[in-house]
């Protein structure tokens, strides 16, 4: 029989690398696959309490502001929708980080299939070990057909 306490230091090894391995772009591609996963949990762990996010002139001050009105329309969006990264770029200095991205998203809506452009910057802070997302910014544009 194998020894449940050396089991148990090594998945507790194994988890706390996981954890810790997470850069700042890799936290910002969780957020984005749980969205389109549809797992709201997993979305506000990533997301600090003071939140403060931008998007198209409107401001949501807070994690639970934003889990109370627009997350889940942003995760019905994410679920039926494709977005593309074009370039990315992130920047750290000590704890925090900058994230930012350029992407091209195909949204459909019956037989119509509208395609924007976007621009998303976050900014991430380390708590502990882990990196959380106290900003976001937002923006977008249609293209053209």
């Amino acid at each position: 029989m194998r020894n449940p306490r050396i089991l148990m230091a090594g998945l507790a090894a194994v988890v706390a690398f996981t954890v810790d391995a997470a850069t700042p772009t890799e936290t910002v591609e969780q957020f984005h696959a749980a969205m389109q996963r549809g797992d709201q949990a997993a979305v506000e762990t990533l997301l600090l309490p003071e939140l403060l996010i931008y998007e198209s002139g409107w401001v949501e001050r807070s994690r639970a502001e934003y889990a109370g009105h627009h997350l889940p329309e942003d995760i019905a969006y994410a679920k039926t929708s494709k977005t593309r990264v074009l370039k990315q770029q992130a920047t750290e200095a000590g704890d925090a980080a900058v994230v930012m991205s350029e992407t091209e998203t195909s949204a459909s809506k019956g037989k119509v299939t509208t395609r924007y452009a976007g621009t998303e910057t976050m900014v991430l802070r380390r708590v502990d070990s882990d990196w959380r997302i106290a900003h976001v910014h937002w923006s977008s544009r249609k293209l053209k057909p």
